[in-house]
């Protein structure tokens, strides 16, 4: 059975694919499906963002479909830049403008606890949806460093690490992320439903 990954975020898709990895399921990118639409994230949670990314093309396709949406929550701008992470430094911003508003709004900040959350919805053809979600904590670096990953990766000290996520080896981000953490709360809960759909 294919389940569509709502997303046109090679990054993304990469994550789920080495973390997601069900028996009978093959893994869709949205931009390996010709003339799906990108779906326009303007609710104002996480949570609602990510099942309206799911329900909008499952209807489409007619294909269950898993979405994400995920943001960076730092204690000392009161939980921003959280819904708005992808256009923190305007809607055309690429990462490494969010990454210097980011650093610039922490300039002088001794507080620079922050947390990665993301959150995961199913979608069914007949529009039954379903979420998880899942947390990473950390604190923010005060420059740039590493790589890896996309996003905040370079920003973003997990907990119990020295390294950013993009110094990090994939493997390691892909045990500990926000996204790995909501990908594991999946398998557990929609594992058994997924096998018996796809028959």
């Amino acid at each position: 059975m294919k389940l569509l990954i709502a997303t046109h975020n090679p990054g993304k898709l990469k994550e789920i694919r080495a973390i997601f990895d069900i028996d009978g399921l093959e893994l869709v990118g949205s931009r390996e499906v010709p003339d799906i639409p990108q779906v326009i994230e303007d609710a104002d949670t996480l949570q609602a963002n990510a099942i309206k990314k799911a329900l909008e093309p499952s209807r489409l396709m007619g294909w269950w479909t898993l979405a994400d949406d995920s943001g960076l929550e730092v204690e000392a701008l009161g939980g921003a830049p959280g819904v708005y992470s992808a256009r923190y430094a305007g809607p055309e911003a690429d990462y490494n403008a969010n990454n210097r508003k980011l650093l610039d709004e922490l300039d002088g900040e001794t507080n620079r606890r922050a947390k990665f959350r993301c959150v995961l919805a199913l979608a069914s053809p007949d529009g039954m949806v379903e979420t998880v979600s899942g947390t990473c904590e950390g604190v923010i670096s005060d420059k740039p460093r590493g790589v890896q990953g996309f996003g905040y990766d370079p920003v973003f000290i997990p907990d119990g690490h020295d390294q950013t996520f993009a110094e990090l080896d994939p493997e390691t981000k892909n045990r500990i992320s926000h996204r790995a953490r909501a990908l594991d709360a999946a398998r557990l809960k929609w594992t058994e439903m997924l096998r018996e759909v796809a028959g």
